[in-house]
Parts: C-alpha cells; structure tokens; sequence
C-alpha cells in the first residue's frame, strides 16, 4: 500500500497552479484512501475480509505425515484382528489457490500409505496369503495347535495420489487459521508381506521370524475417500477405502479398510 502525504502538504510542496491538475491529484487521493480501507482489517471484528489475491506467506502445506488407528470394516469372524493395528501416511502435495479467493485452494501430490493389520495371536489361526486358490484365514488343527506366536502381521504398501479441495480461513496466518479438506486418494499396491514372530512352531524350532511376500490375491488399486480438519500444523484425518481390499473370489469379500488418526502438515 503506498503511504499518501496530506494533500495540503502535497499541495505546498509541489505549488499546483492548474485547477485541473488539482483536481486529478485530489481525485487520486480519495481513491487511495478508499482502496486503503477497503482492505484494511480490524482485529477485534471477527466477520471475514477477503484478503489481497496474492497472500505471499500463505502456508502451501506441501508435506503431510499421518499417524493413524487401522480398522478393517465388514470383515468376517474368522479374521481376528487384534492390537495397535496402525497406518502411516506420508505425501507431497503442491498447493494450488483460487484466484478468487484465496482461502480456498486444491492440493494434488503424491505419496506412500503403509498399513500395518495385526491379528489375534492366540485365535489358532494364522493367514496364508500365497494360495493359489485365494487369500486364507486358517484355523490351525492337528500338530499346528503347538504353535504359538508372538506376533502376526500383515503389512501392505502403496504409491498413491491425493486430491483435495481445501479451505482456509485465515490464509496469512498459519498458526491461528483453522484447515479443512475433502478429498481422494489413487494408489497402487507395491508390497504385502505376512510378516510373523514364533515363540515355537509346529517342529519345536524357536524365536524367529517369518516373512512371506505375495500380492497376487489383493486389489492392486485402492480408491479412497479421506477428511481432515486441523488447527495450524495439527490435525486429525480420516480415510475409508471404498473398493474391496482383497480381489473378488480370493478371499474374504467386502474388507474396506479404515483409518483414523492425527496429521501433521507444513511448509
């Protein structure tokens, strides 16, 4: 904003003789005043002034990380998930504002989810996800019932690409705005590992570990709907798969995995 002198300061200084001149001055004068109070916020007003178009400290989130619960949603009884079942979440997105108003803004990136599903270690049952026949829940019988976990794990990996359309309420000011957003996200699958921890197996052999990697019987591609709402770097999302998360007719029908859990979004 130009910083205007008095006019009667202007006018000395300057010494203008041509009323038309005079009058193109005082016409500049009373614009700049109205332009200036135009934007010009008072902070005890709590009503909203749309800011300048171009907010220059404008807070772009371009990282996001997300630590959040897993819950598998639909899942018959013979799945036994138990424990700190768990995703993390990691993106870069590129902010893109409204013209119009910059309080609103699309975010498109790209990122990894890692989902961490862990099943009860006492059910005897274990999963098979190598069958050519489909993805198992087996329940253990014979010399099997001597084997005792310590833990069971299924571990699955995506690239994937958010969208969103998010809002803003105080976009030059990234501590004290609140942050909301709607959006999708496409990822295909890269990695699911069994990932299993024997005190002792059906042999009597001890304390190892085991891991089994196959994917050929889950979706390779998740679509998924998620929410956030924060308050400066902080918040809380929540994300639901709305395609099946194992293929059709190798395995159980219908898990739709859900997340839920904080997120930290900066830069």
């Amino acid at each position: 904003m130009v910083e205007l002198k008095p006019a009667v300061h202007i006018f000395k200084i300057q010494k203008i003789k041509n009323i038309s001149k005079m009058k193109k001055l005082l016409s500049f004068f009373i614009f700049s005043v109205l332009l200036h109070t135009a934007f010009a916020q008072d902070e005890t007003d709590s009503s909203y002034a749309p800011p300048p178009r171009t907010v220059e400290n404008r807070p772009k989130d371009h990282l996001q990380f997300q630590l959040g619960s897993l819950f598998w949603q639909q899942s018959p009884d013979s799945v036994t998930t138990k424990g700190l079942s768990r995703s993390f979440n990691f993106y870069f997105c590129f902010d893109i504002p409204f013209k119009t108003d910059p309080r609103f803004s699309i975010g498109i990136g790209a990122g990894v989810g890692s989902d961490h599903m862990f099943f009860d270690k006492n059910a005897k049952r274990d999963i098979d996800i190598t069958g050519d026949n489909g993805l198992r829940f087996r329940q253990l019988s014979g010399a099997d019932t001597n084997i005792r976990y310590k833990s069971i794990k299924l571990h699955t990996a995506y690239l994937e690409a958010p969208i969103e359309l998010r809002f803003m309420n105080k976009p030059s000011q990234y501590n004290k705005s609140w942050k909301f957003a709607l959006g999708m996200k496409i990822g295909t699958l890269v990695t699911a590992v069994d990932k299993t921890r024997f005190e002792r197996d059906a042999a009597g052999n001890r304390n190892y570990n085991s891991k089994v990697k196959d994917r050929k019987n889950f979706n390779n591609l998740r679509l998924a709907s998620y929410a956030r709402i924060g308050y400066g770097s902080f918040g809380l999302f929540f994300q639901y798969q709305l395609n099946d998360f194992i293929k059709e007719g190798q395995g159980p029908n219908q898990i739709r995995p859900f997340q839920a859990g904080i997120t930290f979004s900066g830069l």
